[in-house]
């Protein structure tokens, strides 16, 4: 907890920076750009799922995988056909090399509408193999797979470990909000004991003014899912860019 309030502290004092452009910035002609988004028409969702090794673990008298997969049957139909939503996957191969396993991380299905039937074959053809390559995914995802939309983006995360790529999401985010606030990310921590790994997970949620939910058994994991689409739903978002 302490870590977290010391996160926190930090970054408030990151928030009265200025805005500088890297490759994470927003582009628009106008400095002084305001727009407000309505979410149910606006903004995009991607799902970022976890299916390395440690998902095929047991639980529940299934695994991980099987019902992270239950989960999102039922929970895809719920999302309206006109909201656009899309899938990356993580983990889903080892490669020959720590590196190669680091980056094994792929958007299955692009961001569009009417989406949530193929999102579900793509779940469903996938294997759990590999790492936790969880930053990595972040910045593909942000860099590439929201690529040409100015608006809101919603990205909801499922891990079941911390990162072991020798990287920190925390960290990640905390300079992605200095030159950018279009990005929010629920995380849902699902069946993770190590303190350490939820901290820097629930970091990486608050920091983007997202939610973070520690699902330890099938209906939290259920009950996460469903508050992050709702809060989709529900909130407009309006973005500010200061000289």
């Amino acid at each position: 907890m302490k870590k977290v309030l010391a996160i926190i502290t930090l970054l408030i004092t990151m928030l009265n920076l200025p805005v500088i452009a890297d490759q994470y910035s927003l582009h628009t002609s106008d400095s002084n750009y305001t727009k407000n988004f309505n979410t149910e028409e606006s903004e995009r969702i991607l799902f970022i799922m976890d299916f390395s090794n440690s998902m095929s673990e047991p639980l529940e008298g299934s695994t991980k995988l099987n019902l992270m997969l239950k989960t999102m049957k039922e929970i895809l139909p719920k999302i309206n056909p006109n909201t656009w939503v899309g899938l990356r996957i993580y983990g889903h191969r080892m490669g020959f090399t720590p590196m190669e396993a680091c980056r094994a991380s792929t958007l299955v299905s692009p961001i569009l509408k009417n989406n949530t039937p193929y999102i579900e074959q793509s779940l469903a053809k996938a294997k759990p193999r590999g790492m936790t390559p969880i930053t990595y995914s972040l910045k593909q995802a942000i860099k590439y797979d929201f690529m040409g939309f100015n608006g809101k983006k919603h990205i909801i995360l499922l891990t079941d470990g911390g990162e072991n790529c020798d990287e920190s999401p925390c960290t990640f985010v905390m300079n992605l909000i200095r030159v950018r606030r279009d990005v929010s990310i629920d995380v849902i921590a699902f069946n993770i004991k190590d303190t350490d790994d939820l901290e820097q997970l629930e970091c990486t949620a608050l920091v983007t003014s997202g939610k973070f939910y520690n699902a330890q058994t099938a209906a939290e994991l259920l009950n996460g899912f469903n508050n992050s689409i709702e809060s989709a739903k529900n909130v407009e978002a309006k973005i500010v860019l200061p000289n």
